[in-house]
């Protein structure tokens, strides 16, 4: 569910032979999967597309009983990766005319952002996608983290939870600042962000995103599980320590989990294929007119802590590599799963990969590695 930063984190190393296809030109990209699994992720999975074609890259285990590798077609959770198909929506929705981005929260959910300073007619859908509403992020309660992301997940895995009731618990904190201030980055704003859509178009906004952007691009490995524990296959399984990052204690099998927690903000299942083929045909005017992929770009700096980051509706571009190229995506983290899919502003260059564990492994060199390396 969270926005996952391009962070440096260490711990026991499961190391198996790399394996990638007979493709050049991306050895940087599997040495870096290579330096990632010796820093203690268990297992990468990642594609690249380019103007030569596809390259396929995968580094250590997928499963840690068995000692079976990871898969190049593996299919995982990937978190915030989400927000992005739920601001397309949201705009192709403006594009017909449904709403505007600039209507107030309250228009369309009345009475639902609302209590401890909170108040939604003064917050915009747009400032929902940018993350500058200023609303609490629900995954910062300390009773959700407790249940989500400590050894109490074992209990918890299983927990359904419903849009209102995340909302609520936000609800029940004070806003992290008023809207427009600033900016800070809240699950919350994209769990209301799928409400909107439903409250739009009377239908889900998993059944939109399937309607608008999976079956229109063929998206075959992407889904929104809903409220089902289970993972789609192939697939490998996903580790977590539950404990802080720098914890060196057991790991933990998190693969089943009712992801309704992360809901709108952090639900799907894709894999780097599919992912690829969005973020280029969201890069190339496939998904929103002009427009619509303009305001989506419209970025707002994110903090002193990321110099080089900028945030859109849904959507980050990241600079700062030494080429000087930038790269537009988004990361995403929830339980023992970490993913990051980025491709360059033309569409024509995308690389898409996965940690099979929450707790290490380092993304910025795997993107260095791509759009930089050989």
């Amino acid at each position: 569910m969270g926005c996952v930063a391009v962070a440096a984190l260490t711990a026991t190393a499961f190391t198996t032979p790399a394996h990638a296809d007979s493709g050049s030109g991306h050895q940087a990209t599997q040495k870096a999967m290579d330096a990632a699994v010796a820093a203690g992720v268990p297992g990468v999975a990642g594609q690249a597309k380019d103007a030569h074609g596809t390259w396929k890259g995968t580094s250590g285990v997928g499963d840690l009983d068995s000692g079976a590798e990871r898969g190049a077609h593996d299919r995982y959770r990937v978190g915030s990766v989400t927000k992005t198909f739920v601001s397309t929506v949201l705009l192709q929705l403006q594009a017909e005319g449904a709403l505007d981005l600039d209507d107030t929260v309250e228009r369309w959910l009345p009475g639902v952002v609302n209590g401890n300073g909170h108040d939604g007619s003064k917050i915009t859908v747009r400032q929902l996608l940018n993350h500058t509403s200023g609303i609490f992020n629900y995954t910062a309660d300390p009773d959700i983290a407790r249940k989500a992301f400590t050894t109490d997940f074992l209990k918890h895995r299983y927990d359904t939870y419903t849009p209102e009731q995340v909302v609520a618990v936000a609800m029940s904190h004070k806003p992290t600042f008023e809207p427009g201030a600033d900016w800070s980055y809240s699950n919350t704003n994209y769990v209301l962000a799928g409400m909107v859509v439903e409250k739009v178009t009377g239908e889900s906004w998993e059944d939109e995103i399937e309607e608008r952007v999976i079956d229109p691009l063929d998206l075959d490995a992407t889904s929104l599980p809903g409220t089902d524990p289970t993972m789609t296959r192939p697939s490998s399984r996903a580790y977590s320590k539950l404990a802080p990052p720098d914890s060196e204690g057991k790991t933990y099998d998190v693969t089943e989990m009712n992801p309704s927690v992360a809901g709108a903000a952090g639900a799907m299942i894709s894999d780097s294929a599919d992912l690829n083929r969005f973020y280029s045909a969201l890069m190339r005017g496939k998904l929103l007119p002009a427009q619509e992929l303009k305001e989506m770009k419209t970025t707002v700096p994110v903090g002193d802590d990321a110099p080089n980051m900028s945030y859109g509706l849904g959507l980050m571009k990241m600079g700062g590599l030494s080429c000087g190229k930038e790269v537009w995506g988004h990361s995403g983290g929830i339980n023992g799963s970490s993913t990051y899919g980025v491709t360059t502003e033309d569409g024509r260059h995308s690389l898409a990969f996965n940690f099979n564990g929450d707790w290490a492994g380092e993304a910025g060199p795997l993107v260095e590695g791509e759009f930089c390396g050989s």
